[in-house]
């Protein structure tokens, strides 16, 4: 079957059909899905009843598979899941959602902000895969930002001010603005900012597009409050609602996301019920600017 690709927002994102994701693709097939990604962003497969190992799979044709490792304050010894997929769910190691005073809990609620997957590494994510095993019924549908749009809408005085800015991303920024501001010694040292440059050019097709998260929590060259109230405006301006595309989860629904092109949050919903939600990894080949210590 011929893969079929229908966009479902003015700037980006498409649904794709034609394809079996249980099946390994063929390299034709691999190098459409990818430009596919370089042009829309965010790709939707829906009826996707996939294991974890053929998710993997699928997400191996387009990088290495990022270390799941230091993105979380869960201990290993309490991953629910050992297939090397992130666990983006509310269940805990036991299968039921976790308690809503538990610190994975209470941390794992900054997925509500918008951000882009692993900025607050030196190396970001490319690709992120994410698989729908169980829907809650009430709440969690998934937003994007096209980061590309929104960057073109800039006045050009705003482009020039921006061009060459770079921020510190880190874990302890979204989460403390959320309140969520104890951590151990290792976790800070684990979290430790990082940088990140304002504005992104896509290695493909070389569009530049806003580099924003709520992981990013000052400007290098600017003073603290002045640094967040230019990256509150320029994610005001990014998160309009000509720039998003809402995604309302169905059962089996695979989702496919560009964080070098994009934001996205997930939306409130019951945590009394289990949502069980398993995301793939593709690792960044380089960093966005050349790292130093971040102090």
């Amino acid at each position: 079957m011929t893969i079929a690709i229908r966009q479902l927002q003015t700037h980006f994102a498409s649904e794709v059909s034609g394809l079996d994701l249980r099946k390994p693709l063929t390299p034709d097939e691999a190098r459409e899905v990818e430009s596919a990604m370089d042009k829309y962003a965010v790709l939707v497969f829906h009826d996707q009843d996939i294991t974890d190992e053929q998710q993997m799979a699928f997400a191996l044709n387009f990088g290495q598979r990022e270390d799941a490792r230091g993105g979380t304050v869960t201990k290993e010894k309490d991953y629910r899941l050992q297939s090397g997929l992130n666990d983006v769910s509310n269940l805990g190691k036991d299968g039921k959602p976790l308690a809503k005073d538990s610190r994975a809990h209470l941390f794992n609620l900054g997925n509500c902000l918008w951000h882009s997957d692993s900025s607050f590494r030196p190396i970001p994510a490319k690709f992120s895969l994410l698989s729908a095993r169980v829907v809650n019924p009430k709440g969690g549908n998934t937003e994007f930002a096209d980061m590309r749009a929104a960057y073109d809408a800039l006045d050009e005085e705003t482009k020039v001010e921006i061009e060459d800015l770079v921020c510190e991303h880190s874990l302890m920024y979204s989460r403390g603005s959320l309140g969520f501001t104890e951590y151990t010694d290792e976790e800070k040292q684990m979290f430790k900012p990082v940088l990140q440059r304002l504005v992104r050019t896509h290695p493909v097709h070389r569009r530049k597009s806003l580099y924003l998260s709520s992981h990013a929590g000052k400007i290098v060259s600017m003073s603290v409050p002045e640094g967040r109230l230019l990256l509150r405006d320029l994610n005001e301006h990014a998160t309009q609602a000509e720039f998003v595309y809402v995604h309302k989860w169905k059962l089996h629904d695979l989702v496919m996301w560009d964080n070098r092109q994009t934001m996205h949050r997930v939306r409130r919903y019951d945590q009394s019920q289990p949502r069980d939600m398993r995301r793939a990894t593709v690792a960044g080949t380089e960093p966005t600017v050349q790292q130093q210590a971040a102090e």
